[in-house]
């Protein structure tokens, strides 16, 4: 499975990179910034896309409605980290069309198995 972090925290991304590379066997990309994620998502055609919400430049939001808007990404799935987590924000996201939400700090040996219960709904 191809994984898109995209997080401005490079700890984030690195944390997130050795939990699902390591522990998870998948193929990870990670990046800083959503500009590069839109152009990276259309090259790669990523499985699923790991999205923080809160980034300088292009937020997350701005990231996703990006990616909606363009046939070859519309489709991939995309799963928001952030640490905004509260109900009303969740059901939001979701409204907006992503798959789901995972809560940061998220628990790295599990974050693979929660990834793929999501994409398993």
């Amino acid at each position: 499975m191809k994984v898109l972090i995209i997080d401005d925290e490079p700890d984030v991304r690195s944390v997130a990179r050795l939990s699902l590379g390591r522990v998870g066997g998948m193929d990870v990309v990670e990046l800083p910034g959503g500009v590069e994620a839109v152009e990276t998502a259309r090259a790669t055609l990523p499985d699923v896309i790991l999205l923080d919400l809160m980034m300088p430049e292009m937020d997350g939001v701005a990231t996703l409605e990006a990616l909606r808007a363009d046939p070859d990404t519309a489709a991939i799935p995309v799963i928001f980290v952030t640490a905004k987590a509260m109900p009303d924000e969740i059901r939001r996201l979701r409204s907006l069309g992503a798959l789901d939400v995972i809560v940061k700090p998220f628990d790295p040996m599990s974050l693979a198995a929660e990834l793929r219960e999501i994409l398993s709904r």
